[in-house]
Order: C-alpha cells, then sequence, then structure tokens
C-alpha cells in the first residue's frame, strides 16, 4: 500500500487529488489530510479514506474537529505545530496544496522523512526556494511540480538535455481583466476579480490570476525549480489556457505541453511519475478550438510581473518578503480596505523600504530568517495599508 498525505485537503486542488485516489483505493493508504475551516468536508472526507489524522489549521476549530470525527478512529489535531507533526509521519507521497507560506514548514517536514512532494504550493518556492531544494537533496526526497505551468515545463524536458535550453514560456489566461484598461482596474471588485474565464480555483488564487501575481509567483518558482536565469523565462497571454508552457532549445524547436484546464492532468502525472496512467480528463478537439491566440502581457495593467524580476534580482530574502506582502495586500483587498490597484502599490512599498532597511540580505536560508522576513513584511505591509486607509478618509 502506498502511503499518502495531502494538506489542503479541502481546497480544489485536494479536492482533485481526492478524486484521483479514490479511483484507486486499493492501492493507497491515507496517513493525514489538513484542511482550513472547512471542517464538515475534512471530517467527511477523513472518514471515507480512513485516514490516521485530520488536522485543521485553526486551533480555535479543534473540538469542532473532534466532535465530527467522533467514534470514526481518526484522529483530530489542530495548528501549525500539528501540521508539522502531521507531515513528519512516514508517507512515500505528499501533496503540498497549503494556500500560501503556511506550506512551508509541513513540506519541509514531508521532504526531511525522504518523502516525493507534489508542490501546488508556489509560496514555498517563492519564499525559500534554495532551502526546499537543500532539503529535498540532503534527505533523498523528491519535489514534483502541480502547478500545471511547471509541470507542462518538466514533461517538456523528459529526456531532453536541460543545458540545450534557449529559453521557456509560461501561459497566463489574462484572468476576467486581460482587455480592461488600467483606469477601470482601480475600481474592479472583489467579485469581478473571481470571475475566471477559463479555471475553477479558491479565492485567493483567482484573484492572484486576475492581478498576475500568480503568473509573478511563478516566474520565481521556475527559475528555482529549474535553474533557469530570469532572462530564459518568458510570459505570454493565451486566453485559451490550452498550451500550459513552452519549451525552446537552441536549435530553434519549441516543445509545447497542451491539454484542457484541468488540474487532474498535472495532479495525475505527479501521482503516477515516472509512469504515465488513463486520466478522467478531456481529450482536446483542436479542430473544434479553431484557433489559439497568444500576446505578450501589459506591465502597466499587470505591474506583479515587473517586480518578480526584481525580487529575482536582489535575491536573499526578497522572495519571502515579496511573497508576505502579497498576502496581506491580497487579505486588504478581499476586506474592502484597498483597491484592486493598490495590492502591487503595497507590495512594491514594502519591498522598497526593507531593502532600504537591509531587510533583504539573509545569508544563507534557514526556515527561521524565512519566517521573520515574513512577519516583518506582513507588519511593514499593514502599515502601509492603514496609512493608504487614513489617506484616503
Amino acid at each position: 500500500m502506498r502511503r499518502i498525505s495531502i494538506f489542503g485537503a479541502t481546497g480544489s486542488i485536494g479536492q482533485a487529488t481526492l478524486d484521483l485516489i479514490g479511483r484507486e483505493r486499493e492501492s493507497c493508504h491515507v496517513v493525514a489530510l489538513s484542511g482550513g475551516r472547512n471542517i464538515a468536508r475534512l471530517a467527511r472526507d477523513a472518514r471515507a479514506f480512513g485516514a490516521e489524522i485530520a488536522v485543521t489549521a485553526h486551533e480555535e476549530l479543534l473540538e469542532d474537529l473532534r466532535e465530527a470525527l467522533a467514534g470514526s478512529g481518526v484522529e483530530a489535531a489542530a495548528g501549525r505545530e500539528a501540521l508539522r507533526e502531521a507531515a513528519s509521519r512516514p508517507a512515500e507521497w505528499v501533496m503540498s496544496a497549503i494556500v500560501g507560506a503556511a506550506g512551508l514548514a509541513p513540506g519541509l517536514a514531508a521532504l526531511e522523512q525522504g518523502a516525493t512532494l507534489a508542490l501546488a504550493n508556489k509560496e514555498s518556492l517563492v519564499s525559500a526556494g534554495p532551502l526546499l531544494m537543500a532539503t529535498a537533496r540532503a534527505h533523498g526526497g523528491t519535489v514534483l511540480p502541480v502547478d500545471s505551468e511547471h509541470s507542462a515545463i518538466f514533461q517538456a524536458l523528459l529526456g531532453e538535455d536541460i543545458s540545450a535550453v534557449e529559453r521557456v514560456i509560461i501561459t497566463a489566461s489574462g484572468g476576467p481583466f486581460r482587455d480592461w484598461p488600467v483606469s477601470r482596474l482601480a475600481r474592479a471588485t472583489l467579485q469581478e476579480a473571481l470571475n475566471h474565464p477559463n479555471w475553477v480555483m479558491g479565492q485567493r488564487i483567482t484573484i492572484d490570476s486576475a492581478s498576475m501575481f500568480n503568473k509573478a509567483l511563478e516566474i520565481i518558482e521556475a527559475r528555482e525549480l529549474f535553474g533557469f536565469s530570469p532572462g530564459q523565462i518568458e510570459v505570454l497571454v493565451h486566453p485559451e489556457s490550452i498550451v500550459h508552457a513552452l519549451v525552446g532549445f537552441r536549435d530553434g524547436a519549441l516543445m509545447a505541453h497542451m491539454g484542457a484546464p484541468d488540474m487532474r492532468h498535472a495532479i495525475g502525472f505527479a501521482l503516477h511519475w515516472p509512469k504515465r496512467r488513463e486520466l478522467p480528463v478531456a481529450r482536446l478537439d483542436l479542430a473544434q478550438l479553431g484557433q489559439l491566440r497568444f500576446e505578450r502581457p501589459d506591465e502597466a495593467r499587470f505591474p506583479a510581473l515587473r517586480l518578480a524580476r526584481e525580487v529575482m534580482a536582489a535575491g536573499g530574502l526578497a522572495g519571502a518578503v515579496f511573497n508576505a506582502a502579497k498576502e496581506a495586500a491580497l487579505d486588504a483587498f478581499i476586506a474592502g480596505r484597498i483597491g484592486f490597484m493598490d495590492m502591487a502599490v503595497v507590495v512594491e512599498r514594502v519591498l522598497a523600504e526593507m531593502s532600504s532597511a537591509g531587510g533583504l540580505d539573509g545569508g544563507a536560508p534557514t526556515l527561521d530568517k524565512v519566517m521573520a522576513a515574513d512577519h516583518l513584511a506582513r507588519i511593514k505591509a499593514g502599515e502601509i495599508i492603514a496609512g493608504t486607509n487614513r489617506q484616503e478618509a
């Protein structure tokens, strides 16, 4: 029996993973499932899959989880330390789908056990890419990308000499605001940002897609996963979301990975790697599609892309600061405290202030250094957001 854990089991990636695992239950044993505030869903799935332990990230919900699991034999736990403990339990394959920097510590704990980490938590690589990859090497763990773009790059590189790669192209749908004038974006509402044309995702990642902060994180992620230089990584807007990435080689060839916009492609590839198995996903009908469009992104509309390149140039703890400030700004937008375009303004100001104070220079990365930078960046972002609100008042 293959021992499997899923962190972020109640979100869209976690639910898609459980859908695939549920189709081969006879060969899988679920060790741990984690979730956030959706206790009913977490308890339902923990019972259905016979998990050893279910963990909610919120300590105040522990009693609710215990009550929901009463009589099931599934252990209930809550909080950050419980997540790390659950991730330390022996498992061969671990899905990291917790949203945000909170996914870093469980991911490191899983790699320390020599597990294969299916990484949907891009924030781990953005905040602490060198630390994560070094941990995998030190303990014989494996990091497999689950972002559709990075899974596409990984697959296009199979059997290839990576030194022959000239460039990689990550595609972006452009989200709901692809054709909006910049002047209108300042008034974009939360509901409009959640109206993604192609993908069904959670609230936070859907808004990140609308602002292209999601794509900014993916640029940094590509550098950390594959070792590409920033100049090799390009972004193209591709409204159909059929081509997930392209890899260009020095002979001029472009290898494209194509598939319907369904995260079970990337999840299933990581689950069965190095083999390919049949997946319950739609097959493309290229004749019906008719055309595939590509265009360069407008960085005035999507300043997050420029900020990502500045972060890579800065190095050190810039990635951790960038991600933390982005998460704080996203929280403020969801709460209605700042406007849509203000998110990039907050992130840029946090980076500038911490850079001038020497807060981006961290030396050799450790979890403590990353989390300290994360904490300080959130404080700075909160101060800037509060100041913005006072000026508007």
